[in-house]
């Protein structure tokens, strides 16, 4: 007799324990949404702006310089931070550009 109550129990455990997981499923679901997708979205425009870079540019450093891009390499940045005070920073470090872009307008002016 207790044999049947088990198997019985078993049978209605399975559907139950993918319930349970359910919630915790819709948990990860969110967190992608509104966590992970946008943050995988704003390191590939930071690493398209720093593949983009070219001299000219007005930028800062993530250390908080300011100045004007004279040198570029693959990995080093060389910044005029003032009239001939040269420093030469990593590509990484740099944080992002002083100035607007010109793209911003024409999305606005688009929609």
């Amino acid at each position: 007799m207790t044999s049947i109550a088990y198997a019985a129990d078993a049978g209605a455990g399975g559907a139950g324990g993918l319930a349970s997981f359910l919630p915790l499923i819709l948990i990860f679901v969110v967190f992608y949404f509104l966590l992970i997708r946008p943050q995988q979205k704003q390191a590939k425009q930071h690493q398209q702006f720093l593949k983009d870079l070219k001299t000219g540019d007005k930028i800062f450093t993530r250390g908080g310089l300011h100045g004007t891009i004279i040198g570029l390499t693959d990995t080093v940045v060389t910044l005029e931070i003032a009239k001939d005070i040269k420093v030469k920073v990593s590509r990484d470090a740099i944080g992002g550009s002083t100035v607007k872009s010109e793209a911003t307008p024409e999305k606005k002016g688009g929609s």
